[in-house]
């Protein structure tokens, strides 16, 4: 049967106010958040089931987020996004030192904020290693970095592994150009992104019963690429 593990966040902010609809805002974006509202709860969370990134906002009820990273990252290398009000460089510097990965100053964008999640995991120190996708006949698993059609090994190279976890992660979602080669190869990238439709084509040789009428990539002409959603293909596909 057809799954997607989704990738799971820890939202660690006592203001209902702003964790009750991130998390809901999360969900749509194809995340499983859960919300700990004091350093305790953060942490008991944690010790039950490690997530793949934590959204930790600094000021708790019952402590300061900036000690609650400092202790996380001395027993684990999950990512680490900081969400806080304050916007002086010398806070974000702090909490970069601290072992966060990223800062985010209050309000801010969800979409924004997602991509950047998205883009962590990616480059991330092991923080999707639970994340297995499966869609039709297609498996991959992001922890041994591997892929298999009807259960039999496919060889990628490592950017055709990158660009096939971001489109499977995207599953029914048109991913367009410019975030493909954002996420995939570099924000800086400036060579042509006729790149991406020839790792495209060789993703489609290798997965595809038919290239030329292909079923799991297809293409959104002028925009993007787009995995079949689970309910598109059967797993016999």
């Amino acid at each position: 049967m057809a799954r997607v593990t989704k990738p799971r966040i820890l939202v660690v902010e006592d203001e209902q106010a702003i964790s009750e609809p991130l998390v809901e805002s999360l969900a749509r974006e194809g995340f499983e958040a859960r919300i700990a509202s004091t350093v305790a709860e953060a942490e008991q969370a944690f010790d039950e089931r490690e997530p793949d990134l934590v959204l930790l906002d600094v000021m708790l009820p019952d402590g300061d987020g900036r000690d609650l990273c400092r202790d996380l990252r001395r027993r684990s290398d999950v990512p680490i996004v900081m969400l806080t009000a304050r916007g002086e460089e010398v806070d974000r510097v702090v909490g970069l030192e601290l072992g966060a990965d990223d800062y985010v100053v209050k309000p801010f964008s969800v979409r924004e904020l997602a991509a950047r999640i998205r883009a962590i995991l990616r480059r991330g120190r092991g923080s999707s290693t639970h994340e297995v996708v499966e869609i039709g006949a297609i498996r991959l698993d992001a922890a041994s970095r591997t892929v298999t059609k009807q259960e039999q090994p496919v060889e990628m190279a490592a950017r055709e592994f990158d660009l096939l976890n971001l489109l499977m992660s995207r599953a029914g979602e048109v991913v367009r150009r410019e975030e493909i080669m954002d996420l995939v190869w570099d924000e800086h990238w400036f060579g042509s992104t006729k790149t991406l439709d020839v790792h495209v084509s060789w993703l489609r040789k290798k997965l595809e019963d038919d290239p030329a009428e292909p079923r799991y990539i297809t293409t959104s002409r002028g925009v993007g690429f787009r995995f079949a959603a689970p309910e598109d293909v059967s797993p016999e596909a």
